[in-house]
């Protein structure tokens, strides 16, 4: 699923993953470009970090949504609190099918809109 999203966001937002940390070469941020604002990150973290069951890794992505949307994200499966962001405005999405790949899209899409500058909202 990683690489379907990366591919998505590619296509659709022409976003290209920045590997900002050589520590962490499987994370990867995109941005805007002309704002150079995040809309998304995604990580390979370890399950236990997020409190879920099973040994290993998992990718995530976090993405940007509105204030009044966490509460009820959090409910959904799939959407945790935002790992190593602000969870007032972040969520994560754990990326192993939990949350079907076209709601995972359109998540990065209103993410894309919140962070986009005025000028193109």
């Amino acid at each position: 699923m990683k690489q379907d999203i990366i591919g998505f966001i590619l296509k659709t937002y022409n976003a290209k993953p920045e590997h900002l940390w050589k520590r962490y070469p499987t994370f990867c941020v995109f941005r805007h470009s002309d704002n150079q604002k995040w809309f998304a990150i995604i990580m390979t973290i370890p399950r236990r970090t997020l409190k879920l069951s099973g040994n290993g890794n998992i990718d995530v992505i976090n993405v940007k949504c509105a204030t009044d949307d966490i509460g009820f994200l959090h409910d959904i499966p799939g959407i945790l609190p935002a790992y190593h962001m602000n969870k007032a405005n972040w969520v994560s999405v754990v990326l192993d099918g939990t949350l079907p790949l076209k709601n995972v899209k359109q998540l990065i899409k209103a993410s894309f809109d919140l962070t986009a500058s005025g000028f193109n909202k």
